[in-house]
């Protein structure tokens, strides 16, 4: 095998394969002259003609064909192999499509421990508010923000979410000074509204038997990091959700605007994918670390809204999001 041309071997088969020189130097992404060459230093290794040429065809001779048949043969194994590691490759990636906000938030800070413990797959990540069409697209899951009833797929409930307003220390102190009344405070905040929030301020209010003037947001965002931030910043007070600002709280850069209200706990974050995408190992293994991943997380939020002094309402359910009567 020590003298054997492999790469001229490689554009015989080609040509023999193809029929054609110009056809084979396509395929090959090489000039014709460039296989005609390699056939010609191939034909004078084995000492025989391994073509002849009737009507500008190219016909494959006797000891041609018996080199071609062996050649093909070895050709297509190695495609094969390759085709097979590739997919095998791909096979070990795990792509989780999560929403913006969790998956910067929450996600991110978390996922360096479960790569660590699977150091055999490559994790990629597609923040994005879109659902997957999984027929369509390569994704292994969803990690949604909803209320579940996805049909046709297998959704997993992973973490409760839990809302309640939020501001500055600074902030809050300015609003106590305006008045002790939480009705005034409020109808002088300016509010900030997560627009894809499932529990916004109209709902909230309601729920807490408060009416004001008029209910307007100076700012308005579609991220609730924007909305977090800006509230971090002293900018206003945002309804918005303890999962994606734990640190904060624990650090003091936020603090519940008023104790006395109730946190709202519903489920909202969800393992979404079809069934038959859970026998992956590393997605079984994903959703096993995760599920344990959120248990320690709202073990700790509880723990801090406790010591915060607020109390949490908890299995709001669909109706509870309904818009309140006008």
């Amino acid at each position: 095998m020590r003298d054997l041309n492999l790469k001229a071997t490689e554009y015989f088969e080609a040509v023999a394969r193809l029929g054609s020189v110009t056809r084979a130097a396509d395929e090959l992404g090489v000039s014709p002259s460039a296989v005609s060459q390699q056939i010609g230093h191939l034909e004078a290794q084995f000492g025989v003609r391994l073509f002849r040429r009737e009507k500008r065809r190219l016909i494959l001779t006797l000891e041609g064909d018996r080199l071609y048949q062996t050649a093909t043969q070895a050709f297509g194994a190695i495609r094969n192999a390759r085709s097979a590691i590739t997919r095998q490759r791909d096979l070990r990636t795990l792509v989780i499509r999560a929403s913006p906000s969790f998956g910067v938030r929450w996600l991110c800070p978390r996922i360096a421990d479960f790569a660590a413990q699977n150091r055999d797959f490559a994790i990629r990540i597609d923040a994005t508010p879109d659902f997957s069409s999984f027929e369509t697209e390569a994704i292994d899951l969803d990690l949604r923000y909803g209320l579940g009833g996805w049909a046709g797929l297998s959704e997993t409930g992973i973490l409760d979410d839990m809302v309640l307003p939020l501001c500055s220390p600074a902030y809050r102190d300015e609003l106590m000074r305006h008045s002790g009344d939480r009705a005034e405070q409020l109808a002088q905040a300016r509010l900030i509204d997560s627009v894809k929030g499932f529990y916004r301020w109209d709902l909230w209010l309601a729920a807490n038997r408060i009416s004001l003037p008029s209910l307007t947001f100076p700012f308005r965002f579609d991220r609730s990091s924007m909305s977090i931030e800006l509230a971090k910043q002293g900018g206003g007070l945002t309804l918005d959700s303890v999962n994606l600002c734990l640190p904060e709280l624990m650090r003091g850069e936020l603090v519940p605007f008023a104790p006395e209200f109730e946190v709202v706990s519903f489920r909202a974050y969800w393992v979404v994918c079809p069934a038959r995408h859970l026998n992956r190992r590393i997605v079984k293994r994903f959703v096993e670390w995760l599920s344990q991943a959120c248990a320690a997380h709202e073990t700790q939020a509880r723990a801090f809204l406790a010591g915060a002094g607020c109390t949490v309402r908890t299995g709001a359910g669909p109706d509870f999001f309904e818009p309140p009567p006008r």
